[in-house]
């Protein structure tokens, strides 16, 4: 929680959402995650919506992380009682309205921040059959424990994750074309290179990748 470990948006991600509608939902403790939003939506065109607990000035890291733990293993005991998650401010934008929803959070332990959680378990349902990217921000704990929040069965949805012949082939034919498309100072401009791309990307790979790339 004190530094990032990695960002990763991949090409592939990139050029999905580009020209599709898309909602960015992230909580930050320190910082690092607004950080990576505020850089992300330089680059894409997003609603942007800040999960933040209903109980402002909690310290979860104090007394060796007492706190946070206690938060994720409460969950962890209960994961479909509503009651086991940390209340949240209300949200009054709809995951329903949009096509794409990105989430951003941070890691802690190897498990996504107690508050994230409390929100996908509100609005699971609502993202059945959406595509859903993941941005975490971590210390030095893996990202499996997190996906495994985001993709659990009891909430009907799936996690948006290109397979490697997907992410290596776009990589290999789109990544100067998106270097090219964003070299500008002008956002409107750079977006819409961008949308040209995943246009261009998508129906270059539209037989080949006919059942990923839709």
């Amino acid at each position: 929680m004190k530094r990032i470990f990695t960002i990763c948006v991949a090409m592939s991600l990139i050029l999905s959402t580009s020209s599709a509608k898309t909602l960015v939902v992230y909580y930050s403790y320190t910082g690092n995650c607004k950080s990576i939003v505020t850089e992300l939506t330089n680059q894409i065109s997003a609603d942007v919506v800040e999960i933040e607990p209903a109980e402002k000035g909690l310290r979860y890291e104090a007394n060796n992380y007492a706190l946070g733990t206690q938060l994720l293993n409460t969950i962890k005991a209960n994961p479909n009682d509503a009651a086991s998650y940390p209340a949240i401010d209300p949200v009054s934008v709809s995951v329903a309205d949009y096509s794409t929803v990105i989430i951003v959070t941070p890691l802690w332990w190897s498990q996504m921040a107690a508050i994230m959680q409390s929100y996908l378990f509100q609005v699971g349902a609502q993202l059945s059959g959406k595509q859903v990217g993941l941005i975490v921000s971590s210390a030095s704990s893996g990202i499996s424990g997190i996906v495994a929040e985001v993709g659990k069965e009891k909430q009907d949805y799936v996690v948006f994750k290109a397979g490697e012949d997907v992410d290596a082939a776009v990589r290999e034919y789109a990544t100067q074309k998106m270097v090219d498309a964003i070299y500008t100072f002008d956002k409107q401009e750079r977006l819409a290179n961008m949308d040209a791309v995943a246009v261009d990307a998508k129906e270059h790979f539209a037989e080949e990748f006919e059942d990923r790339m839709a």
